[in-house]
């Protein structure tokens, strides 16, 4: 069978579909992906053949987290926060013509699209014109919930995520009007969400319902089609895999640090910062640079940086994770049964911060508000006894990776079957 994947988006959020991707190849189907430009080459390191969509993430990175970390400090300055978003949204927009024609050539004579958040709304209209099943994957809960926003009354949270789902749809229609005008599709008349449901799709939940309490039942009324597989990575080995593992056995274990692709703003003062704290705390810090250019910042013997980082092989080694809170480190540190500290940037972040508070397996906080103080005090927070213990007993919950990526290939494989067979 053949089968397109597209999602748009940084490693952390191209790997799961990777993940499924690699796994249908090794079935003996035909993937194609479609990938922001940066991710062709580590899409095809993969085995799926991959194209080119969308804008470079270096367009869009830096002002995406400028934005956010602007309007946490300043919302009440909306001339300067339009400005802003602009930036981030622009060329997002200016490249929704060629997505579309991108995924719709791929799409030609597909058994099933996969797609995500990013473009959702573009690859849903390019499956119903193709007339194929539509299948998304979330790396958390993306539709509108009562779970998500913990700090809210289960009606009002779900209010508020399907008011922005109809104000997501509604700002840029002119923009999906033109696309399904192109496709010969009619006026869409509510948003796309609403849309995939009621079309019967697929919509597979790449986490674990053990984060999120009651909301399986909550879904229960879609009568399978959210369902949960937990988690999808590859657990790729690196070429500092020894070096991590020599450097983690010479001591102490580490509380190990990283911040994703996007990275921080300052290197040198965010490295000057957890060298400080650590070094009073006696602890040792392990750091996976990623975005982050640290290259130029002295070291001292107590911390240890390297660009990438196996987090399934060295996690298991740590006393504790602190990072920025992405979906899948997210779920690696849950995996490895460490007590977690987020320092978070973009809202989806903010989420899992959260989320980890109410698992009680650690706390969070907005990065640009964090200090020395206050590292200080959420390190020894989160190093308590009864995090860890929580911790572990969280991880005991969590699906296997092998066990998520068969469930997610199964999925679509039956997903598309029945299509044919119908």
């Amino acid at each position: 069978m053949k089968f397109v994947l597209a999602n748009w988006g940084t490693r952390g959020e191209v790997e799961p579909y990777v993940t499924v991707g690699r796994e249908l190849v090794r079935r003996g189907h035909d993937v194609r992906m479609a990938v922001a430009p940066e991710m062709v080459d580590f899409v095809e390191s993969a085995g799926p053949a991959a194209v080119a969509y969308g804008p470079d993430l270096k367009v869009i990175l830096d002002p995406h987290r400028d934005f956010w970390t602007y309007f946490f400090g300043n919302p009440w300055k909306i001339r300067e926060l339009g400005r802003m978003w602009g930036a981030v949204s622009e060329p997002l927009t200016q490249c929704r013509g060629e997505v579309s024609r991108t995924l719709a050539s791929l799409a030609d004579g597909a058994d099933l699209l996969l797609t995500g958040m990013n473009y959702e709304d573009t690859a849903a209209n390019v499956a119903e014109y193709c007339d194929i099943p539509l299948a998304t994957l979330h790396i958390f809960p993306w539709r509108a919930n009562g779970r998500l926003l913990p700090f809210l009354p289960a009606p009002l949270g779900r209010a508020a995520m399907t008011m922005f789902e109809w104000l997501s749809w509604r700002g840029p229609k002119k923009v999906e009007d033109a696309q399904r005008r192109e496709l010969g599709l009619p006026k869409a008349t509510g948003p796309w969400t609403r849309r995939i449901a009621e079309r019967g799709s697929l919509e597979i939940q790449a986490y674990d319902d053990v984060c999120y309490p009651g909301l399986a039942a909550e879904w229960a009324k879609w009568n399978g089609r959210r369902p949960f597989v937990g988690a999808l990575t590859m657990e790729l080995p690196t070429d500092t895999d020894d070096e991590v593992a020599s450097w983690i056995a010479a001591g102490t274990p580490p509380i190990c640090f990283g911040f994703g692709s996007v990275g921080v703003e300052s290197a040198a003062d965010t490295l000057t910062m957890i060298s400080s704290v650590c070094a009073q705390l006696g602890e040792r810090a392990l750091i996976c640079a990623a975005g982050s250019d640290f290259s130029n910042v002295p070291l001292s013997e107590h911390v240890k940086v390297v660009g990438v980082m196996n987090y399934a092989a060295a996690l298991p080694a740590c006393r504790a994770f602190v990072h920025h809170g992405g979906a899948g480190t997210t779920n690696a540190g849950l995996r490895a049964g460490l007590p977690t500290l987020i320092l978070w940037t973009l809202p989806d972040q903010g989420a899992w911060g959260a989320r980890v508070k109410r698992l009680k397996v650690g706390t969070g906080r907005r990065f640009s508000a964090t200090t020395r103080e206050s590292l200080i005090a959420d390190l020894r927070t989160i190093l308590a006894p009864e995090y860890a213990a929580r911790a572990r007993e969280i991880a005991t919950r969590m699906t296997k990776p092998a066990e998520s990526v068969a469930a997610a290939a199964d999925l679509v494989e039956n997903l598309a079957r029945l299509r044919r067979v119908g």
